[in-house]
C-alpha cells in the first residue's frame, strides 16, 4: 500500500537530515523523502503534525524466551511489543532452551519470526555448544542459517583457553563476538558491591568482576585480531578502559541498557525485585558515567535488554528471584527523556538507538536504522510530546514486570512500519 507521512519532523542521523518533511512509501521502499514523485498515487495518509519520524529502531538485546520459556514470553506477545515500541530489527541473544547452538534452530526460529510479519530478527549464534565453554559451535554454518554474531549471553566461558580459541576462530572468518564483561568468579552476587548491598545483607558483585574481564578481553584482542561487542556496560571503571582500548585502535564496541542508564543501586528501595538486574544496578557515579559516554560515543549503542519474567519469579525475596525486566515499549521513550537529561541532544539519541546499533550488525544492518530513498521503509511516527504511565498490565509483552513500574514517561509511538507493512498502529 502506498503511503505518505506528512508534516512530520525527520530525523536521519545517518545523512544527517533533521526538518519537516513528507515520506513516501512504495513496495516497501522509501520512495521519496521530502518532494513527492509524479504520479504518485497514495492509498493511505499519515498527518505526523507535531511528531517524529524515524528509521525503525535496532535494539541489540532482546530475549523472546521462545523456545524453551514460552511461560515467559512467547514470538506472538514479544514481537507485537517490539513494534508497539518502534522497534523493527531486534537482536535476540543465544540462551533459549535448546541454546542455539544448531542451524536448524537458528532457521527455525527465524521462519516462525518471518511468519508473524512483525520485527525483523537476527539470532546470535552460542559461542560453545550448549554455553557449556567446552566445544566450540560450527560458527560458519551458523551465520549462514542467519547468526549475526556469537555469544555466551550470561554464562560466562569457563577459562582463557576457551576465550583464546574461540576469538583467534572467530577472527579468522571475520565474525564478530558478543561478550558481557563479567569475571565468572566475582560475578555471582546479587547486587552491586558498596555501602546499600552491605546495608541489606545482600551479596555483592564488585566492579572488578567487569574490569578483569575487559582486561583479559582487551589482551586477547590484541593477539588474536578479533573484533568484540561488549554488551551491557556497568561501570564507571569499565566505560574508562573502553574508552582506552578504542583509542588504541582495538576493534571494539558496546552497548548500555535502559536501566543502567537511567537507575542506580539506591532504586532496589526495600528489596524490589523488578529492579533485581543482570547486570546490577551500580552506584549514581556509575550511572553519570555510563551517560556521559554514550553522549560522546564511548558507548555505541542503547538497548532495552528486555527480558521477560513470569510473576511467580518475581515474587520470591530479592536475593532468590529471577533477574530481568520487560523493556522493548521503553526504549524510545527512556532514549527521548535521556536527551533532555543528559543535554546530548535528540539527533544523538535517535542515532543510538537506529543508525549506530545497525552498524554494529555488520552488512545485514547496512540499510537498516536509517531513512534513504530506495531503502526498506522501516519507519516509525511517534509523538514526542504524549505523556503516558507505564502500567504493566497494559504492556504487549507477556512480562508484565520493569522498574519504571508507574512512572511517566514522554514520548509515544503511533506508527509502526516494517518494510512498508503498517505492522502497529496506535488506538
Amino acid at each position: 500500500m502506498n503511503t505518505l507521512i506528512q508534516h512530520g519532523r525527520v530525523i536521519d542521523p545517518a545523512s544527517g537530515f533533521d526538518g519537516v518533511a513528507t515520506v513516501a512509501i512504495a513496495d516497501g521502499r522509501i520512495a521519496a523523502i521530502g518532494d513527492v514523485p509524479a504520479g504518485f498515487n497514495a492509498e493511505r495518509t499519515i498527518d505526523a503534525s507535531g511528531c517524529l519520524v524515524l528509521p525503525g529502531l535496532v535494539d541489540l538485546a532482546a530475549r523472546l524466551r521462545e523456545p524453551g520459556y514460552e511461560h515467559e514470553g512467547m514470538l506472538e506477545s514479544e514481537m507485537a511489543a517490539a513494534v508497539a515500541g518502534g522497534v523493527t530489527s531486534l537482536v535476540c541473544p543465544p540462551d533459549t532452551d535448546p541454546v542455539l547452538d544448531e542451524p536448524g534452530l537458528v532457521e527455525m526460529l527465524k521462519f516462525r519470526a518471518e511468519k508473524l510479519q512483525k520485527a525483523r530478527l537476527f539470532p546470535q549464534g552460542a559461542l560453545t555448544r550448549g554455553l557449556q565453554s567446552e566445544v566450540l559451535t560450527e560458527m560458519a554454518e551458523l551465520t549462514e542459517a542467519g547468526c549475526i554474531g556469537f555469544g555466551q549471553a550470561e554464562v560466562p566461558l569457563s577459562g582463557n583457553v576457551v576465550l583464546q580459541r574461540s576469538l583467534q576462530y572467530a577472527s579468522t572468518f571475520g565474525y564478530t563476538v558478543w561478550l558481557r564483561p563479567q569475571d565468572r568468579d566475582l560475578g555471582k552476587g546479587v547486587a552491586a558491591s558498596g555501602a546499600l548491598a552491605t546495608r541489606m545483607g545482600l551479596s555483592g558483585v564488585p566492579v572488578a568482576a567487569e574490569t578483569i574481564a575487559l582486561f583479559t578481553i582487551f589482551e586477547m584482542m590484541k593477539t588474536t585480531g578479533a573484533r568484540v561487542h561488549l554488551c551491557r556496560l556497568s561501570s564507571a571503571a569499565g566505560v574508562q578502559l573502553v574508552r582506552e582500548a578504542k583509542a588504541a585502535g582495538l576493534p571494539v564496541s558496546c552497548d548500555v541498557s535502559i536501566n543502567s542508564l537511567h537507575l542506580a543501586d539506591t532504586d532496589i528501595g526495600f528489596f524490589d525485585s523488578r529492579a533485581r538486574l543482570t547486570p546490577p544496578l551500580r552506584q549514581q557515579r556509575d550511572r553519570d558515567a555510563l551517560s556521559a559516554a554514550l553522549a560522546d560515543g564511548t558507548i555505541d549503542a542503547l538497548v532495552s535488554d528486555h527480558t521477560p519474567v513470569e510473576a511467580d519469579a518475581k515474587t520470591l525475596p530479592f536475593a532468590e528471584s529471577e533477574p530481568g525486566a520487560t523493556g522493548l515499549e521503553l526504549l524510545l521513550p527512556l532514549a527521548l527523556l535521556w536527551a533532555e537529561r543528559s543535554g546530548a541532544g535528540l539527533s544523538r539519541a535517535v542515532q543510538a538507538i537506529t543508525q549506530a546499533p545497525a552498524r554494529l550488525l555488520g552488512e545485514t544492518g547496512a540499510q537498516l536504522g536509517r531513512l534513504a530513498v530506495g531503502g526498506p521503509a522501516d519507519v516509525v511516527v511517534a509523538d514526542p510530546r504524549r505523556e503516558w504511565q507505564v502500567l504493566p498490565e497494559a504492556l504487549r509483552s507477556q512480562g508484565k514486570h520493569t522498574p519504571f513500574a508507574g512512572h511517566a514517561l514522554v514520548g509515544a509511538v503511533r506508527a509502526t512500519f516494517v518494510g512498508g507493512q503498517l505492522v502497529h498502529e496506535a488506538a
